[in-house]
């Protein structure tokens, strides 16, 4: 039995209790939430079959098999990095954080510290391990275009750039470097993040981001060339209906990604 600490509870790690719930190989044990919010989190899990104990830290003598963090950039900073210091192998999901000068350096330092691993998950996008191993050989380029609803875009910098309530043909909200792109949009540019540490880095990585009225999906188009030759990737998701900044497809990643430990085959 695999045993997992999870850092937050919003839309995304609700969804993936939900479909952790009949896998008898992992169980969530504890969920880590803010201080303050333990009532409404608890309330959230009250339906699910095995509930875990909420808390608002990690218990010293916490040693969870592995910690999972789904609970946005400040949450790397605040619970990976100690849990890496103290052994514990964690799983990431907010892999736009990792924009901040320093931290992937920091945390490397803090895995190596306690002797453990971090593990970047992919979230919404595929052809993470294709990247990677072009990159072995050689990358050229890495363009990313991200595409949602202009619902989506609300409460983010795209406000200021277009009137998003009355749009009525997509439009063009940023294009820029993908460092500049997670700074500017921390919850929708995950995706940049990630393409930009299995590739070119984040200030060689060409990012456009579209808020489209016509779109009811988050579409992901990635376009890669170098020495291996090229590919071009498009990804239609469905939002998840709890949120439409997130594609379904990332809680999707993290159940496999958890079922890759627990099972004994992993792909």
């Amino acid at each position: 039995m695999l045993h997992i600490t999870m850092i937050g509870c919003g839309a995304i790690g609700v969804a993936v209790l939900e479909l952790l719930e009949h896998d008898q190989h992992m169980q969530v044990d504890t969920v880590i939430a803010s201080p303050g919010s333990e009532a409404l989190v608890r309330q959230r899990l009250a339906r699910l079959r095995r509930p875990p104990q909420v808390l608002t830290g990690l218990a010293a003598d916490a040693r969870p098999d592995l910690l999972l963090e789904c609970a946005g950039h400040r949450a790397v900073e605040q619970h990976v990095l100690p849990a890496l210091e103290r052994g514990i192998p964690c799983l990431v999901v907010s892999v736009g954080a990792l924009s901040e000068a320093g931290l992937v350096e920091r945390l490397e330092a803090a895995a190596a510290r306690g002797d453990t691993r971090i593990e970047l998950l992919p979230g919404a996008i595929g052809a993470i391990d294709a990247l990677s191993a072009a990159r072995v050989g050689g990358l050229d380029s890495v363009e990313y275009t991200g595409r949602k609803p202009a619902r989506a875009w609300k409460d983010t910098p795209a406000e200021q750039a277009c009137a998003l309530d009355s749009l009525r043909e997509a439009t063009v909200i940023f294009q820029g470097s993908a460092r500049e792109a997670a700074r500017l949009y921390p919850k929708n540019a995950n995706v940049a993040a990630t393409l930009s540490l299995a590739g070119l880095g984040l200030d060689r990585t060409w990012v456009t981001l579209v808020a489209d009225p016509h779109s009811e999906d988050n579409v992901h188009q990635v376009k890669a060339r170098g020495t291996f030759g090229g590919f071009e990737i498009s990804l239609r998701g469905k939002p998840l209906q709890a949120n439409p900044k997130t594609s379904a497809l990332t809680v999707y990643s993290v159940v496999r990604a958890l079922g890759n430990h627990a099972h004994a085959i992993s792909i």
